[in-house]
């Protein structure tokens, strides 16, 4: 059916004391932005619940939008009707008709924060009973654990009738905790540990290293595709796409090969360090999980974070394979990541890579580099935009595709 308004509740956000209206002003901030492609909703956040006045929008749309907004706790449509008796009656026979079956249990819920109202709590609640029961005879009352509960919210403007909870995304308003650079690559493991970082308020930006022509223009597409199914989470999110073709190859031709990953990874980190230091990143985030690959021992992070002291964070480093999986089915980001395009982390890479490189011969060998040039040589060509849910950039290469299939 078409509802009204939809009341959204808070979780988290219910304990942070003073801080609580800056975190709910983020909130409605970020509904806005989530909620955007909707012209005529009107957004009012408040301190015990932000209000989502529908002015026409398709609700069921509205909803699947509300699912993925950080810091919501849960949500319910609601039904807006006028401050009498009749309209009230009609309201909850329009609601009854779409959702009490023959044999079920209901439930009336009163609360009234206008209490200057014509009636009651109670005689509300025995009025509208009553009233069910007389147009639903196989209805059935029952006070503890109904299948249906109505709730009926008598306000100064109005008069609301919900009776669905709908779980949100829980987490904290994307904002609240600082911003992060995300290292995005193709896979199935950063767009989790994205997801991740984002669900505890985290402004996170994709920083994304391409190597052509090495890798395609299509898996640079892919990895744009994710950050949009991303961006769904926060309302829009900063794509940040680095070149690394060259450091790739000076790596390649002076660094012996046990050590190629090593090197390599230790670029990537201070070129992702350099760029959260020029936009206000306080931390480097990333997909690691702990002895998944080569470059995830103890011993192989030991010797990349060398390069830098700023915390890096590792949402799912003790998920295994299987759980990172399911995690990316449910956030819908697995079937675009398992797309067979080439990833700059596999390209060259060795045979045998050292899964346990000491720190020490790592920087002797990185001396064979100019790192500072290749680095700012890097920084230079990073192109950065702003991508948006929805935001379709693999169909632009369905030729391509056809080609491949």
């Amino acid at each position: 059916m078409q509802y009204s308004e939809i009341m959204v509740r808070y979780g988290e956000l219910s304990t942070k004391g003073k801080n609580q209206k800056d975190f709910v002003s983020r909130l409605g901030g970020n509904i806005r932005k989530s909620l955007h492609n909707f012209p005529n909703l009107e957004i009012y956040p408040k301190r015990d619940r932000t209000h989502v006045t529908l002015n026409g929008e398709d609700s069921a749309a509205v909803i699947e939008r509300l699912k993925q907004v950080f810091g919501i706790q849960n949500f319910s449509p609601a039904l807006k009707v006028e401050r009498n008796l009749e309209a009230i009656h009609n309201g909850v026979l329009e609601m009854m008709n779409e959702q009490l079956k023959p044999g079920m249990t209901f439930k009336i819920n009163t609360r009234r924060s206008d209490h200057n109202f014509e009636m009651d709590t109670n005689t509300l609640n025995d009025d509208l009973g009553g009233f069910v029961l007389d147009h639903f005879p196989k209805g059935i009352v029952k006070m503890h654990q109904p299948d249906l509960i109505l709730r009926v919210e008598v306000r100064n403007n109005g008069v609301f009738l919900s009776s669905e909870t709908i779980q949100g995304a829980g987490g904290l308003p994307v904002g609240t905790a600082g911003k992060g650079m995300m290292m995005l690559s193709g896979g199935i493991d950063s767009p989790v540990a994205s997801y991740l970082g984002m669900k505890r308020g985290v402004d996170m930006e994709m920083v994304h290293f391409f190597s052509p022509p090495y890798t395609s223009e299509q898996a640079l597409a892919k990895a744009k595709e994710l950050t949009s199914k991303l961006a769904a989470y926060s309302g829009s999110l900063q794509f940040i796409q680095v070149p690394f073709t060259k450091i790739q190859e000076e790596i390649k031709e002076k660094v012996p090969e046990g050590y190629l990953m090593t090197v390599q990874r230790r670029m990537m980190l201070r070129i992702a360090v350099a760029i959260a230091k020029k936009r206000g990143g306080k931390a480097i985030f990333n997909g690691e999980s702990l002895g998944q690959v080569a470059s995830q021992t103890m011993e192989s992070m030991e010797a990349i974070n060398d390069v830098t002291n700023m915390p890096i964070l590792r949402p799912v480093v003790s998920l295994d394979k299987t759980e990172i999986i399911k995690q990316a089915k449910e956030i819908g980001t697995y079937d675009l990541s398992i797309l067979p395009f080439e990833d700059c982390c596999t390209i060259f890479a060795p045979p045998a890579p050292k899964t346990r490189p000491d720190t020490e011969r790592t920087r002797y060998y990185e001396k064979r580099i100019d790192v500072d040039a290749l680095m700012q040589e890097a920084l230079d060509g990073i192109q950065v935009s702003e991508i948006k849910p929805d935001q379709n950039f693999l169909n632009k290469n369905e030729d391509v595709f056809a080609e491949l299939l």
